[in-house]
């Protein structure tokens, strides 16, 4: 299987199946003398962790951090940096039933053409669990970046209910609040949770990020862009099926003045830019570079694919032969993955931001 890795400079890459021995990942092109341990990445991962709350997967999985490789008395080597995690809590037993079916909205069928075998305990490599090698990843691309350039994100709307932007919180966005940036919208998630629990369905939820700090000229055009890049990363989380950049898909019902982020000259010159934005359209990015401005971004999330109804499906017998079935799927499932989706979201930006640092730093000194 191909293309387990991603980057440039900074190059991740990870290894590892949902139900297998443990999950791990290799992050190549750390600059030396970061100071990096193991609690370091351990508060990210404890973030993305299952088993918090009702309204997440019941899977208890510690998720205890190794480093393996790359760092010395408590500083990187500048060699590869070898982490890993043992999955404690598979019970692949509750798959068995669907060894032959595939599963409606899952990669078993796609798999299964592919590579023509698939790992069907809990979804094996397409499994949401390969996704906490990317939050512990993510934590050391912080590190690099330094705390000049602050990554966060929260869930916006979990299915018909959106947050109201007057209401937005920041510091109330926790794992404990699964994430939500407004208080009073929270009771009203949680019942739809638990009713979207009773009738055995999922929900689908929407994710907005932001990168602050993060100064003028990272990204290069054409091939290299930085828009594309963090597009590119984001939809490579499991669930993810749309990604927008500053105002996104608003822009269509707008001219050319609504939409242009007009410029004036900075009253005070700051590190990050010399120039005042009227506005924040594009997202921080323009022509694939930074601007200095805030970088935006914002996340839909479909539904999670295991629910506990009948659906009607397809599946291969002992002979190889393709016929129809009905499939219901048991398990611990999250019924909305939107919510621990969002420390892999501030993982990817902050891989990708990290690796466009590190490009910049390499042509522009």
């Amino acid at each position: 299987m191909s293309f387990n890795t991603f980057g440039r400079i900074l190059r991740f890459t990870s290894w590892g199946e949902s139900h297998g021995v443990s999950m791990g990942c290799i992050l190549d092109g750390i600059p030396p003398r970061i100071s990096l341990s193991t609690e370091d990445l351990q508060r990210e991962v404890e973030r993305r962790r299952s088993g918090l709350s009702r309204f997440t997967s019941q899977r208890k999985e510690p998720d205890q951090v190794q480093i393996l490789s790359g760092v010395f008395e408590g500083r990187t080597t500048g060699a590869p940096v070898a982490l890993q995690i043992l999955n404690v809590d598979a019970k692949s037993k509750d798959y068995a039933e669907i060894a032959r079916l595939y599963r409606p909205g899952h990669a078993d069928y796609a798999t299964q053409q592919k590579y023509g075998v698939r790992d069907w305990r809990g979804g094996g490599r397409a499994s949401a669990r390969e996704t906490v090698m990317r939050v512990a990843a993510g934590a050391i691309a912080k590190k690099i970046l330094g705390k000049k350039v602050v990554v966060r994100a929260a869930v916006s709307q979990i299915g018909p209910l959106a947050v109201h932007d007057e209401q937005w919180d920041w510091t109330h966005g926790t794992p404990e609040t699964l994430f939500c940036p407004d208080r009073e919208m929270l009771p009203r998630w949680q019942a739809l949770l638990d009713q979207a629990r009773k009738d055995g369905t999922s929900l689908g939820g929407r994710i907005e990020a932001q990168a602050r700090g993060v100064p003028a000229g990272w990204g290069a055009p054409l091939y290299a862009k930085l828009d594309a890049d963090l597009a590119a990363a984001l939809m490579g989380i499991n669930a993810v099926k749309g990604v927008e950049v500053g105002a996104g898909f608003a822009v269509v019902s707008r001219d050319g003045r609504q939409n242009a982020d007009e410029m004036a000259v900075a009253e005070k010159h700051t590190d990050n830019n010399a120039v005042n934005f009227l506005a924040n359209n594009a997202g921080g990015i323009l022509g694939g570079i930074s601007t200095g401005q805030e970088i935006r971004l914002s996340l839909a999330v479909k539904p999670t694919s295991s629910v506990r109804l009948p659906l009607r499906t397809v599946g291969a017998d002992d002979k190889g032969e393709v016929k129809e079935g009905m499939i219901e799927t048991k398990g611990r499932h999250d019924p909305c993955i939107a919510i621990r989706a969002v420390p892999v979201v501030e993982a990817m930006i902050a891989l990708v931001l990290a690796d466009h640092q590190l490009l910049h730093r390499a042509q522009c000194g």
